[in-house]
């Protein structure tokens, strides 16, 4: 890993953690203030003091670096580098207090994905990785081990995850979640992050975003990778900006694409 990349993924670890922290002051907490943005989606002040945590860091340590995140809008930058961040990715969870929210860091290097880390605070969960070194999961204190997805072949031997079943709808393609969840041993909507999480440790074996934004896939897709799955789009092209997303163990890939490549993304 050279000097560059080695430093970002340190900075990408140490600023998912305190944004981390920061959210955990919030969590479950009567005082936390909840407002709705332009989408109608919700937002918190810890949202917004988390992403501002992070850009003040990654600011200080690598100025000409560019910044897209969730909360803050876009920096340009003058570097091949431009990071992208979602400071709570599961928001809806965090509100109601349910501990599997994440905080997501990645890393371009010339507009494709490079480095990302999925931390899970309510859980002291994280995996994390960048092109070419592996993935890794910590839980707790524990030293990293290798992050490595499952071995099973078949979605009727294993678990699809998602994140809001209702999303499928809004995209036309509620039948798409029906097939997919018949095809399963069991479905759950342990979603957003924490379900890319699931399968890069070996816990899940397909998660199916219908709708998606850059900030919630660029860490997934190094993670998923790095850890021996895919991540793709419905019609199951790599990229990290089509607009929806499919994480897999790769054994069960072309099992689930038989499914959404019916169902293209509205014109």
């Amino acid at each position: 890993m050279s000097d560059d990349v080695s430093a970002r993924l340190t900075l990408a670890l140490e600023i998912a953690r305190a944004a981390g922290a920061l959210t955990l002051e919030f969590f479950q907490q009567d005082s936390l203030q909840v407002e709705r943005k332009g989408d109608n989606s919700p937002v918190t002040q810890a949202d917004r003091q988390a992403e501002l945590l992070m850009r003040e860091r990654i600011a200080a340590a690598f100025p000409n670096d560019g910044i897209i995140g969730e909360e803050h809008g876009e920096v340009a930058g003058t570097s091949e580098y431009q990071w992208i961040l979602d400071p709570i990715d599961g928001t809806k969870s965090f509100i109601a207090g349910v501990p599997l929210y994440s905080v997501l860091v990645g890393v371009l290097r010339n507009g494709e994905s490079l480095l990302g880390v999925i931390l899970v605070p309510g859980l002291d969960e994280c995996v994390y990785a960048a092109k070419g070194e592996g993935a890794w999961w910590t839980k707790g204190g524990a030293s990293p081990r290798p992050a490595k997805v499952s071995v099973r072949e078949s979605l009727a031997d294993g678990v699809f995850v998602t994140s809001q079943v209702d999303g499928f709808g809004k995209r036309s393609a509620t039948q798409a979640y029906e097939r997919l969840e018949r095809a399963a041993y069991i479905t759950r909507t342990w979603g957003d992050g924490y379900g890319y999480l699931l399968i890069a440790t070996g816990r899940a074996e397909a998660m199916v975003d219908p709708i998606m934004n850059i900030w919630d896939a660029a860490a997934i897709q190094p993670v998923m990778e790095e850890a021996g799955g895919t991540f793709t789009d419905w019609q199951g092209k790599p990229c990290i900006d089509g607009g929806e997303g499919i994480g897999t163990n790769g054994l069960v890939l072309q099992e689930v694409l038989k499914i959404t490549r019916d169902f293209r993304q509205p014109s």
